[in-house]
């Protein structure tokens, strides 16, 4: 890349962290999955915090008990057959297990260990983590100690007091049969059960380093007694809380040890962590990783070169692998994974996108419907067009009027879902603003309320003549239209243009490329774009327009509300973002183009404007290779057919996040915002639900961990971040020039609002 355009991308957006974002199985917010009586509880829902396993465990259970009382669970159980069988015997499948009881459930538990395997796994002396502690979560399970061991002695105790003995076996995989559920594993003939809750957390197989030596007797994934690698040698590998806890104990109990991480620094970890390996006396070597081992020695590759460290253990403590092969075995879909018939679907899809745009638009399937046809019976039933009826009749004659009728139906359906889901003041009164906006002056405004004001004469004097005749000009005198009875090619004005007054250039770019200079259009774009804009960014961030106001983030808030964790994450696919920074560009040249033909009629630049903007040749018909013109490759292609066609595979935002030549410029104007998300650094867990939701593929949880306030410019302010936290960590707000944050005061996380009703008392 050129060093300049490097400069360029590295100030605008490559500068900040992309973290990537860990596979683990589709699971929805009550735990259910794919396949219909399987619920999923615990860490693989995404919080790894032992007071959340344990509620979501119970609050399953609760559901089940509430399915098979309301008969739901189809023909009574024959017998033989479980009420309830839970996989796993961690804190999730225990709660599970005490709440089964009380409720009085026929269950079995499975575990393939022994209980608390991972708790058992822990160092010695590790201190847990109970946060909130205020949290009581649902059930009978006491979580109140703080350190390995005396939680472990407080889990067993309340386990043989209520009597719950696992079954030792391996569930391989779930089997839906009818009513019932098969669970099977190697020992014998499949279980059966009415409902299955699997909670056996992130216990696939240790992440492998993948260098020689990883297979030698010292190499180990776990560590249990720091004390006995006094006056050795000892390399961790790995940049999280288990690694720097590790290595901090090691360094503690009497170890020369060295850390390796890969990053470029350790953004992971908790600062308390961080902070706590230059007293322990811990070497750390960043952005390094193992090369080989050997029985006495070890070799990092580091940007300066090699180097060889003298070693006697090393811990490679990289992360487990959820067990996702169990999953697919089990017929639940993994986060972002696609199947064969999955990938057929978004073909289909797309080529579906690919026939609508070009029918609105003017392109080859323009003539496959005729909407003209199906107005008949209205026309008949009108009196005429300066009624509301016969105006409606008009409309129905635009393709445009169908597109965008289904398009603020779906804002309206998908919106009313995600208040329902999401209940923060924040989404309601975000959503209502988007659908409103949608339908008032993007659809009953252009379609109905100014062409029924024009039929009544309300352009055709006067004032009225003066901003008619400025904003939305003839097609056609009016005597002429008034000679031709319900024309079949729309309105005598275009009103149409009144999408102006939302969609801004360049998002929308017909009222400034026009033939002749609109300079009322003109005017209402460069205030829009030059000072409103910009102004709103600077106070609000990038998602006052994109996430608050803009149809299209209208549409990828609401109908892509339930697939915005699908987005990617990751440096690569940060990349494309650039892709916008393109399109604005030729945004930019097609405007000098449609300049120079202004100021020279007749010249080069006017004849090939058409061509540039939309493929069309002098005749007015579609040109060869009209499909690399900016309307057809742009605002069609990207904008339309990719932009909605993907929207059940990466989520809503493809369009916003990569292409949209507006979101592009407004990525400029945020370098300069004071719009942040500030985070409470002592209350983040790290458990990256932040960066997961987040459909623009920001890395939140690099910012949060570190108590850094989030100004990625790439944020909509779509509040998903905030309102998904599982402790409350983030709140919106603005950095001042002082340096203090001004908090906003429309509440967007439920834990903080949560935590103030707690605070304030009973009323």
């Amino acid at each position: 890349m050129n060093p300049l355009l490097s400069r360029y991308a590295d100030w605008l957006h490559l500068r900040w962290p992309a973290g990537s974002v860990e596979k683990l199985p589709e699971v929805n917010s009550d735990g259910t999955t794919a396949v219909p009586g399987v619920r999923v509880v615990g860490d693989l829902t995404g919080v790894p915090l032992l007071k959340f396993a344990a509620d979501s465990g119970a609050r399953a259970v609760q559901a089940v008990a509430a399915e098979l009382a309301d008969g739901k669970s189809g023909s009574p159980a024959p017998e033989g057959v479980a009420d309830l069988a839970i996989v796993g015997g961690g804190v999730a499948g225990l709660a599970a297990a005490l709440e089964a009881k009380k409720l009085g459930l026929r269950f079995v538990v499975f575990e393939a260990a022994q209980p608390f395997s991972t708790i058992v796994n822990f160092p010695k002396g590790k201190p847990i983590f109970t946060y909130p502690t205020e949290m009581r979560p649902a059930g009978d399970l006491a979580l109140t100690a703080g350190v390995k061991e005396d939680l472990l002695t407080e889990l067993e105790s309340q386990r043989r007091a209520a009597g719950i003995e696992p079954h030792r076996a391996r569930i391989e995989r779930i089997e839906r049969q009818g009513d019932l559920l098969r669970l099977h594993h190697p020992d014998g003939q499949p279980f059966r059960a009415r409902r299955v809750i699997v909670a056996i957390g992130r216990s696939g197989n240790h992440r492998k380093l993948g260098v020689p030596g990883e297979d030698l007797d010292k190499v180990s994934n776990r560590l249990h007694d720091p004390a006995a690698f006094a006056g050795q040698n000892v390399l961790v590998v790995g940049g999280g809380d288990s690694a720097l806890e590790a290595a901090t104990a090691l360094a503690q109990a009497g170890a020369a040890v060295t850390l390796s991480y890969r990053g470029k620094e350790l953004s992971r970890a908790k600062p308390e962590n961080v902070a706590a390996l230059a007293p322990a006396g811990v070497s750390v070597v960043l952005d390094s990783t193992v090369r080989s081992i050997t029985a006495e020695q070890v070799t990092l590759k580091t940007p300066t070169g090699d180097a060889v460290l003298p070693n006697d253990a090393v811990f490679s403590l990289i992360g487990r692998e959820a067990p996702l092969d169990f999953f697919r075995r089990s017929g639940i879909p993994i986060q972002g994974e696609t199947s064969f018939a999955g990938w057929i679907g978004v073909a289909a899809l797309l080529l579906f996108c690919v026939f609508v745009y070009s029918w609105k638009g003017g392109g080859p399937t323009e003539t496959w419907l005729n909407p003209t046809a199906w107005t008949a019976s209205l026309r008949e039933t009108a009196s005429d067009r300066t009624t509301l009826l016969g105006t409606l009749a008009v409309s129905m004659q635009s393709r445009s009027f169908y597109y965008t009728l289904i398009y603020s139906l779906a804002i309206f359906a998908f919106g009313l879902d995600r208040m329902r889901r999401r209940r923060t003041p924040y989404v309601r009164r975000q959503t209502w603003t988007l659908m409103t906006v949608q339908w008032l002056p993007l659809f009953i405004l252009p379609e109905i309320i100014l062409p029924w004001a024009g039929y009544n004469g309300l352009f055709s004097s006067g004032l009225g003549a003066l901003v008619g005749d400025n904003l939305f000009e003839k097609y056609i005198s009016a005597a002429d239209y008034a000679a031709a009875a319900w024309p079949d090619w729309g309105h005598p004005r275009a009103y149409w243009r009144a999408y102006g007054f939302i969609l801004a250039w360049p998002l929308n770019v017909y009222n400034v490329f026009t033939d002749s200079p609109h300079w009322w259009w003109i005017g209402i774009g460069a205030f829009q774009t030059l000072v409103l804009i910009p102004f709103a960014v600077w106070r609000w961030g990038k998602g006052a327009y994109c996430g608050w106001v803009c149809s299209c983030g209208a549409l990828a808030e609401t109908m892509g509300d339930r697939h915005r964790h699908k987005m990617p994450h990751g440096r690569v696919w940060n990349k494309l973002n650039f892709i916008g920074q393109a399109f604005l560009a030729a945004a930019f040249a097609l405007l000098a183009v449609r300049v120079a033909g202004w100021i020279f009629p007749g010249s080069w630049a006017d004849q090939i404007f058409h061509r540039l903007l939309d493929g069309k040749g002098a005749d007015g018909q579609l040109a060869a290779g009209f499909i690399f013109s900016y309307k057809w490759f742009v605002d069609i292609l990207f904008g339309g057919v990719l932009g909605v066609g993907l929207y059940f595979k990466y989520s809503g935002r493809v369009w916003c996040r990569f292409a949209c030549p507006l979101a592009a410029l407004m990525h400029i104007y945020a370098r300069f915002s004071r719009f942040r998300i500030f985070a409470d650094k002592k209350k983040c867990i790290s458990c990256n639900v932040c960066t997961s939701v987040c459909h623009q593929g920001i890395d939140i949880m690099s910012f949060a961990n570190k108590g850094l306030p989030m100004e990625d410019p790439e944020c909509v302010r779509c509040s998903a971040c905030v309102q998904s936290c599982p402790t409350g960590v983030l709140t919106f707000g603005q950095l001042l020039a002082s340096g203090q944050p001004l908090f906003d005061g429309l509440p967007a996380s439920p834990v903080q609002m949560q935590e103030k009703r707690l605070a304030a008392g009973p009323v």
